[in-house]
């Protein structure tokens, strides 16, 4: 799951033209005390990576499991559910909240494919001085960044796969009869949560907690800086 800006950052200079290369290689074949870091070099550097990453990332996320298998990404039960679920597995129905739990998650790692374009616009959008501040800015500025920039327009994309997943994977049908169930049962309110909503914010949630992880991991660990360029760019705060 290390991949939403982890693998990025080893193949950044891999999308640039000839004369960025050019350049690329002029730079690692100074000192740092003979060529500054460039504004050019540094957006660069944050595009190219965050680009890659994003794509690597979104795919993780996708696979089946990632979400249902990580306890951070986990998507539980929605909150008004909380008292249902724990009376329906006190009389047997355990098995079925957990199929519905499952299908919860298939939801999410499958809207998780629709992320990566619309973190593309954002990433290509960044302006000079959002690049400096998200290099200079705290240990998840990049995450903010992204989360600003993106998250009205990942739930609107995610949406529309989350309702058809769940349908799809019967998740809606295992709710509703277990809302039903528990409806049923005397002196009980009516149970019934916006499972889209839900399930569309908590998808989201699973992707920034990706990538808040990878970038902390990366403006700490000079390991994680697989390339000169990376290492000249990210070793300028240490």
């Amino acid at each position: 799951m290390r991949l939403l800006l982890a693998g990025l950052l080893a193949l950044m200079l891999s999308g640039c033209s000839e004369k960025d290369l050019r350049r690329s290689f002029e730079i690692l074949s100074a000192s740092a005390e003979e060529i500054p870091l460039g504004e050019e070099e540094v957006i660069q550097a944050l595009k190219d990576t965050l680009a890659r990453g994003i794509s690597l990332g979104s795919a993780s996320a996708a696979v089946q499991g990632a979400y249902l298998n990580n306890p951070k990404l986990k998507i539980e039960t929605p909150p008004d559910f909380a008292t249902a679920e724990k009376t329906l597995r006190k009389i047997g129905f355990g098995s079925e909240i957990d199929r519905f739990v499952a299908q919860l998650n298939r939801s999410a790692e499958l809207a998780a494919a629709r992320a990566k374009p619309i973190f593309i616009r954002a990433i290509t959008s960044m302006s000079i001085s959002d690049g400096f501040e998200i290099l200079n800015g705290a240990p998840d500025a990049a995450t903010r960044y992204l989360e600003r920039n993106t998250r009205d327009d990942l739930f609107d994309a995610f949406l529309p796969v989350v309702q058809d997943t769940l349908d799809q994977t019967s998740a809606t049908r295992y709710y509703e009869k277990l809302a039903e169930k528990y409806n049923e049962l005397p002196l009980n309110w009516n149970v019934d949560p916006d499972l889209d909503g839900y399930a569309t914010r908590r998808a989201i949630d699973g992707l920034f907690v990706l990538i808040a992880e990878e970038e902390a991991r990366i403006r700490a660990d000079p390991a994680a800086r697989t390339t000169k360029l990376l290492r000249r760019v990210f070793g300028s705060l240490d």
